[in-house]
């Protein structure tokens, strides 16, 4: 796998969470780090202990939900840093009662639909052009074990997911006719100022591993895991030699992507 010395990322939702704990790995591993956040302190704070560890950064804040700030934002991290080699779509939101769709407060519930959805396509749309162009980039979107299987109380934030896994899947044969890897990667149940706060979780004793996730997220920028290109990779749970060594038969069965599952052999929709 490659070294990341002089590459440059830029992750969205920087400032806490797994978003500050990507960013650092990423500068300690050599990488210059691009913060985006809506809150100044917390990126401030997040680019101050990426500099510790001899990179460059810079912090910039925007509403991952409006492109206008987006686009002002990869401006401003491309003009200090140059290029963007590496997006790792972090940002996000859950909803905020466990409560059945009727009972939701509409506002709340397209919130997260536009942080979850709509602040990735903002990125994409911006960072994209960019990577196609030079033939080279690799794109990290952060997802969850709730995209892949039907929860009636967090009805948002398991559509929101399932919807960018979806999204990934579109775009994985365009993007690898450019040399472009997307993945969706979930880091599992860690403990988050987001998910500590879901009462499904109110009563959990063990939680997954932060550092871990950033593990993963560095070697996904080497490159280790560019043969499972659109795929899911669930890093709480997945066994990531074994998947790196199947890829070729994941991609032959076309595994680990959302899709319907046929009723019988002949079943047209399959």
């Amino acid at each position: 796998m490659g070294s990341l010395t002089g590459q440059v990322a830029l992750i969205t939702g920087a400032g806490r969470g797994i978003g500050r704990e990507l960013a650092i790995g990423l500068a300690a591993e050599g990488m210059a780090v691009g913060l985006v956040g809506r809150t100044h302190e917390t990126l401030t704070d997040t680019l101050k202990e990426c500099v510790r560890h001899g990179s460059r950064g810079v912090a910039v804040t925007a509403d991952v939900t409006r492109p206008g700030s987006v686009r002002e934002a990869v401006r401003l991290v491309e003009r200090d840093l140059g290029p963007i080699d590496l997006l790792v779509n972090n940002a996000g939101r859950v909803d905020r009662a466990e409560v059945p769709l009727w009972e939701t407060d509409a506002n709340q519930w397209w919130q997260v639909v536009e942080t979850n959805l709509r602040g990735p396509y903002n990125l994409l749309r911006c960072v994209l052009p960019g990577m196609v162009s030079r033939e080279h980039g690799r794109i990290i979107n952060l997802n969850t074990g709730f995209a892949l299987r039907p929860d009636g109380h967090y009805t948002a934030y398991a559509t929101s997911k399932g919807a960018l896994l979806q999204l990934s899947d579109n775009m994985a044969d365009s993007l690898a006719q450019h040399n472009v890897v997307v993945l969706d990667i979930s880091p599992g149940a860690v403990a988050t100022d987001m998910t500590a706060a879901m009462p499904m979780f109110k009563d959990r004793k063990s939680w997954g591993s932060i550092p871990y996730m950033v593990a993963v997220t560095v070697d996904a920028a080497r490159g280790r895991f560019d043969a499972l290109h659109g795929r899911f990779i669930h890093a709480g749970r997945d066994d990531l030699d074994e998947l790196v060594t199947r890829a070729e038969e994941i991609r032959e069965m076309d595994a680990r992507t959302l899709r319907l599952r046929p009723y019988k052999p002949d079943d047209p929709m399959a």
